[in-house]
């Protein structure tokens, strides 16, 4: 059974720094791509920044510059190198990696990261 699971995150104040880690575990394989979404509560599931296996990261706009995803493709890791963090940067943080045609796709449990002003 192929599981995704994610730490690192925490509570910080703002303009601190946070490196979250996903590590996936029950996978023989290369996922297609790895990236983090982020749930705010009562508020819908977002991209915060994704990358394939040979491709550039794609990054949400709210993230450019302060946020810095890269991964471990032999190893199914993926991390979240994230600096100058903004109270609104508090969410679930969740994990998701792609494989496969057609795709399958496979999701952490999250890990909480919350910026105090």
């Amino acid at each position: 059974q192929v599981q995704l699971v994610e730490s690192g995150g925490g509570l910080v104040q703002a303009g601190g720094s946070l490196r979250l880690s996903c590590a996936a575990s029950g996978i023989i394989f290369s996922f297609n791509g790895m990236g983090w979404y982020r749930q705010a509560p009562g508020k819908q599931r977002d991209l915060v920044a994704v990358v394939s296996l040979g491709g550039s990261p794609n990054y949400a706009d709210s993230v450019k510059g302060r946020f810095t995803i890269s991964r471990d493709g032999a190893k199914n890791t993926v991390y979240l190198q994230m600096n100058s963090l903004k109270p609104e940067d508090t969410a679930v943080y969740v994990c998701k990696g792609w494989v496969g045609t057609p795709s399958r796709t496979y999701w952490g449990q999250g890990t909480q990261v919350t910026v105090s002003s």
